[in-house]
């Protein structure tokens, strides 16, 4: 049995009630809903109560995924699971620094508030959204990307599947460019063009809030979205870039398998690592850690393989 690896979910896989279930049976999940509660009044509403709409908003999204990612990072350990690395999705980066000791739960909960404002006034500065491109290779959609001024290749998640941010008026056109390539362009959950120079602006005003807050090295690795690697001394800095640079989903994993990873648990909210994980690194194994019985079965699993591999 190689190491494990907990990554953390992203934005657009929100729902509604998420985090609830851990937050009713784990003391130390209530305590920090709690703590994000007294931070910013409403977070715990918007979590378990709020609607789809109300999710979809990137100033709510972002503290709410921070918090139910979180939590299932949490409860896992709690069960006896701890990791020998991590990485996260875009949002989920800053749940798992946080996991991994680069700054305290609540500073990490302030960090995803801060990055949530910011990235939503820029998409409302310039609206913009995203599409995940199937079906074609990578280069097929770069090529495309290059025929539009304001639409980029963006979120490198697996083999056929890589999402593109893209000014508003120029998705119906580059969707339909996509089917004439023989692929098929779906629209993501998301509200703005993430990951792309649509946020350049917003990746320079978090660098500077950043490198204001108390943030040190992580205790274990954590891989970046930008290089695809774990994290070096320039938390901020890289923290600054993820921002506004591609997220390298597919490069992480690989990288994590080739550094003997072969276990990796989403924790967090729903299943799409999972199964990004699942194809690209089809050898590993790829749990789902969101509610209270998927936690309890990851770590049975987890443990059962442990003895089994002692033996």
């Amino acid at each position: 049995m190689g190491k494990i690896a907990f990554v953390f979910s992203g934005q657009g896989a929100q729902h509604p009630g998420m985090g609830r279930a851990l937050y009713e049976q784990n003391a130390r999940v209530r305590a920090l809903f709690d703590a994000a509660e007294q931070y910013r009044p409403g977070t715990l509403a918007q979590c378990f109560d709020g609607d789809e709409q109300t999710l979809r908003q990137t100033e709510n999204t972002q503290p709410c995924l921070y918090l139910a990612d979180l939590a299932a990072a949490i409860a896992l350990q709690d069960c006896g699971v701890t990791p020998d690395a991590v990485a996260g999705f875009s949002l989920g980066e800053i749940p798992a620094l946080a996991f991994a000791g680069a700054f305290s739960y609540e500073e990490g909960f302030a960090i995803a508030c801060k990055r949530g404002r910011l990235m939503d006034a820029a998409a409302k500065v310039r609206p913009a959204g995203m599409l995940a491109v199937l079906r074609l290779d990578n280069s097929a959609v770069e090529q495309l990307c290059q025929s539009y001024a304001d639409v980029y290749p963006v979120n490198y998640n697996c083999k056929g599947q890589l999402v593109v941010a893209g000014a508003a008026e120029q998705l119906e056109s580059f969707t339909q460019a996509v089917k004439t390539a023989g692929g098929r362009a779906v629209p993501l959950a998301v509200g703005g063009g993430f990951h792309s120079p649509f946020m350049a602006q917003a990746a320079e005003q978090f660098g500077d809030y950043l490198r204001e807050r108390a943030i040190g090295q992580p205790n274990i690795p954590v891989y970046s979205n930008y290089t695809a690697a774990p994290y070096d001394a320039d938390v901020c800095g890289l923290l600054q870039k993820q921002m506004c640079n591609p997220v390298r989903w597919e490069q992480t994993i690989c990288n994590l398998a080739a550094a003997g990873f072969d276990r990796f648990v989403e924790t967090g909210v729903g299943n799409v690592l999972q199964k990004l994980i699942a194809r690209i690194c089809p050898e590993a194994v790829s749990l789902r850690a969101e509610t209270p019985q998927e936690i309890e079965q990851a770590a049975q699993q987890l443990q059962q393989e442990k003895e089994c591999f002692s033996c």
